[in-house]
């Protein structure tokens, strides 16, 4: 009964400084790993993603159109809201 007890103490104790050792290694390269894993997430991606917004593509109306013709309110009190 007493090796069986030892054999269980041995090995746990082997579990935990496996445990120990692994958090520690993740701890210390914890930088590099995440680098990897972006690397490999978006390396399947190969340029399909604009870079910039000359690569978007138009859709019809700018930014600064008028699309109404007319003036927009912007006071709270005219859009018949209470001012805070």
């Amino acid at each position: 009964m007493q090796k069986v007890i030892n054999v269980l103490a041995v090995s746990s104790a082997v579990v935990s400084l496996a445990v120990v050792g692994i958090g520690g290694y993740v701890f210390v390269n914890k930088d590099a790993i995440m680098q990897e894993v972006i690397d490999g997430a978006l390396g399947g991606l190969g340029g399909g993603l604009p870079t910039g917004s000359n690569d978007l593509p138009s859709l019809g109306a700018t930014p600064t159109s008028n699309m109404g013709g007319g003036t927009v309110a912007t006071d709270e009190r005219a859009l018949g809201g209470a001012a805070f």
